[in-house]
């Protein structure tokens, strides 16, 4: 089983790299993944609903879902799994970014993309593409520029969204108990 998701990876990735790499996807996919360093452009969303008092509840709910996030999957998934990047694994020639040091499962960029945008999707209903697509951006950049492999990738989008199911449960929880 774990040569077929490993060979089901490696397919993956050299398709990518022999079908869609050139001077401006190099490009874009620099930028779209430097969007997602360290979740600074969902901390900047998160920031930016909080000075709003109808989007306030939705800002700390991305910051929520965003420490939840980093905490399971780079506090403990990364280090329990402990894979090996593609970039140290297969021969790549040109690194378009500097190496990670860290695991690779689950992509943290796509971990984090997806537990924000899963929050800000179900709660600002007319921009949910808008977030969900940039979420997708930056979890393709990963596998584009060869720091995951598209299960890493797949990985952080379930982790994601889990994470931002428990961030809206925890909410509503709250929320209903200050009914009471």
């Amino acid at each position: 089983m774990i040569f077929l998701v490993q060979k089901f990876d490696s397919l993956i990735l050299l398709y990518v790299k022999n079908n869609m790499h050139g001077p401006i996807m190099d490009k874009v996919m620099v930028l779209s993944t430097y969007l997602g360093n360290q979740g600074m452009i969902w901390i900047m969303i998160a920031v930016l609903l909080m000075f709003s008092k109808n989007y306030r509840k939705i800002g700390f709910m991305a910051l929520a879902a965003l420490i939840l996030s980093t905490i399971l999957g780079e506090g403990i998934l990364k280090h329990v799994v402990e894979r090996i990047r593609p970039s140290a694994d297969i021969p790549v020639v040109n690194l378009l970014i500097e190496k990670p040091l860290s695991y690779s499962f689950p992509s943290g960029h796509t971990t984090s993309s997806f537990a924000v945008a899963g929050i800000l999707a179900k709660y600002i209903k007319h921009y949910a593409l808008e977030f969900l697509g940039l979420a997708s951006l930056i979890a393709f950049s990963r596998l584009y520029l060869y720091v995951h492999y598209p299960t890493d990738i797949l990985g952080g989008v379930v982790l994601g969204l889990i994470c931002s199911g428990i961030i809206i449960c925890l909410f509503n929880k709250m929320e209903n108990l200050n009914r009471i």
